[in-house]
């Protein structure tokens, strides 16, 4: 089950039923998918029906099997700019306990904004990960979160803003017990 859309949002992406749309239409099997990802195809059959939730990493790697980005994954029909992306209606991806949303469409193409809702717990991975060599500034909205870049750790409150390259191993854990809102800003775009 999908996590719950964040306050203003209509609708969250399930992240399984789009990686099965994608790899059909690059008509493309599991099997295929899963040999390039470096997972079973059990497990790609199970994120493709929302049994199971696959990491960032995972999720990048799967991405990158269909000759993908991640962000690449977010329905956007920004093309166009000025282009409003109102938080009621925004492009969402729900990946486990971690839904993210788009703020910046397609359309700009220098920064990338991509916010998040972590659950109670929640996290990005327990593993870190990398993306592309962009500058990245990690911002908490509310609630608290601890960051892990190449081993070390942060944590973070609301207001609080750490930056890094996006090809420095990372990842984020909720440690508060309610949600808590971040924004990622990447330039160049590498999501």
């Amino acid at each position: 089950m999908p996590p719950a859309a964040p306050s203003g949002s209509d609708t969250v992406t399930n992240v399984g039923g789009r990686l099965r749309e994608l790899r059909a239409g690059r008509r493309l099997t599991l099997k295929d998918v899963a040999g390039k990802s470096g997972v079973s195809p059990s497990f790609l059959s199970q994120v493709e029906r929302g049994v199971a939730a696959p990491s960032l990493r995972t999720l990048q790697a799967i991405a990158h099997a269909l000759g993908l980005e991640v962000g690449d994954l977010f329905v956007d029909d920004g093309a166009q700019l000025p282009h409003l992306v109102p938080a009621k209606g925004r492009p969402v991806l729900g990946v486990g306990s971690l839904t993210k949303f788009r703020v910046t469409p397609v359309a700009v193409t220098q920064v990338e904004v991509i916010g998040g809702v972590f659950e109670p717990g929640g996290t990005a991975g327990d593993e870190e990960y990398v993306h592309g060599d962009s500058d990245e500034v990690f911002v908490v909205v509310r609630g608290s979160v601890r960051a892990a870049i190449e081993g070390e750790k942060f944590d973070l409150e609301a207001g609080d803003a750490l930056c890094y390259r996006s090809s420095m191993p990372h990842t984020f854990h909720n440690v508060s017990e309610s949600e808590s809102e971040v924004l990622w800003i990447l330039s160049p775009p590498s999501w």
